[in-house]
């Protein structure tokens, strides 16, 4: 069975034709991640919850890195 992925750009993919950053897909229940000027290349794949995480510390401007400890 295959899964019908809807990608979705990032709003800071840039001006012009928006071909600068990266593409998301919720592929139930993960979250996958594409170069959006190479979508045939590799995904990255994470499960929504770790994801969900990780911009969460974003919004807060965390400093951790994807291990939740500080970068060095």
């Amino acid at each position: 069975m295959t899964q019908d992925v809807r990608w979705r750009k990032s709003s800071y993919s840039g001006g012009g034709d928006g071909n600068t950053c990266v593409e998301v897909a919720h592929t139930h229940p993960h979250i996958s991640i594409r170069d959006s000027k190479a979508p045939s290349r590799a995904t990255l794949t994470f499960p929504a919850t770790a994801f969900a995480s990780f911009i969460e510390a974003l919004k807060a401007g965390s400093p951790a890195g994807p291990d939740g400890c500080p970068p060095g």
